[in-house]
């Protein structure tokens, strides 16, 4: 045991090990964020999980596809990559998963989520990896942690419970809608669905806005699942960008061609690139947008606005989410992007050396 002890997780890394680009990226933004961690914890007290532990944990469980933490606690036992990553020495025992899940209301309570993505952000700006001028917006449905069974009647008395740990219910004939129930597991979460060929489930929506230099995302957000979710958090995440005197553009699916919201892209000064939808209506952008160049290259650039969902959906875990309530799901959701970009950079970064 003594000569375990004397190694180091750091000499067993390869040097060309992408997970080293990935750690550089992921330091160089926790450096950003000292200040905020200072505040966050008294000088005495019993030691804790460091926030910069948390965070760098976060990341690996998005990369390694870890659905939680305690899964993660037992992981980090014999994992040497995990220690390394986490600058914790060979024979440091695991944190325990209470305490590594009670430290994480902490991060909400500052929003150290909401900070950290936009500390990605700019490390991607200050490598000029970001476009300014070009931008596209998308949405996606997320499966709330909440079954048929929890969506029951707001009024009137609650029902008996069926025997059984799992026991057959029949919804059939019976009109369910989020106007008359809700939820008893997540309250938060809402029945939707993506189109009239799919079933509906409780979810929340996910929004992205990404440039279109390297599909990397700017700005996203996580809301309720309404019918107008997709359009009204657009518009709040074109907000949130900083003014510019020249304008920009923006492309989207059929669902964002709505003649109000086409009219108030334009009143903050972009230039709807958005898909004609003349189905049942008629567009609200004619060819004096269409018939210019730049309209087909944004048609062609935010399809790839779905490797990102993809990729949370599948590697980091996101295609039903893991927490109830839309704040920790909103978190998961900010840190999940965050660690798409932190890959993303670190792949431009091997490409620019």
């Amino acid at each position: 045991m003594a000569m375990l002890t004397t190694l180091s997780p750091e000499g067993l890394i390869p040097a060309g090990h992408p997970i080293r680009r990935i750690r550089a990226v992921v330091d160089g933004v926790l450096i950003e964020l000292d200040g905020e961690f200072a505040s966050m914890y008294a000088t005495s007290g019993r030691p804790s999980v460091p926030p910069e532990q948390l965070l760098k944990a976060t990341v690996l469980m998005a990369l390694y596809s870890i659905r939680s933490e305690r899964a993660f606690c037992e992981r980090l036992n014999y994992d040497l990559l995990f220690k390394w990553f986490l600058d914790l020495p060979i024979d440091a025992p695991a944190f325990d998963a209470t305490t590594f899940s009670k430290n994480r209301q902490r991060l909400l309570d500052h929003e150290i989520a909401d900070r950290f993505f936009a500390a990605v952000v700019a490390q991607a700006k200050l490598r000029r990896y970001v476009s300014s001028d070009h931008f596209s917006v998308d949405g996606t449905l997320l499966e709330a942690w909440a079954s048929h069974k929890s969506f029951k009647p707001k009024d009137g008395p609650p029902a008996p419970p069926p025997p059984g740990r799992n026991s057959e219910v029949s919804f059939r004939g019976e009109r369910r809608s989020n106007a008359t129930h809700a939820s008893i597991t997540d309250p938060e979460a809402r029945l939707a669905r993506k189109s009239n060929a799919t079933a509906a489930k409780l979810s929340y929506a996910g929004h992205l806005l990404m440039e279109h230099r390297n599909a990397l995302i700017v700005d996203m957000e996580l809301t309720e699942a309404t019918g107008y979710a997709e359009r009204e958090a657009a518009i709040e995440m074109l907000r949130r960008l900083r003014e510019r005197k020249r304008r920009r553009t923006l492309s989207g699916d059929k669902g964002y061609d709505v003649t109000a919201f086409v009219a108030e892209v334009r009143e903050l000064g972009f230039t709807p690139h958005v898909a004609s939808n003349t189905t049942r209506q008629r567009s609200a952008i004619d060819e004096r947008t269409t018939r210019h160049a730049g309209y087909v290259v944004s048609q062609r650039i935010r399809k790839r606005i779905e490797e990102p969902f993809g990729w949370m959906k599948t590697v980091a875990g996101g295609r039903k989410l893991r927490y109830i309530g839309k704040r920790r799901n909103r978190a998961w959701f900010l840190m999940a992007g965050a660690t798409y970009n932190i890959i993303r950079i670190a792949a431009l970064d091997a490409k620019a050396t």
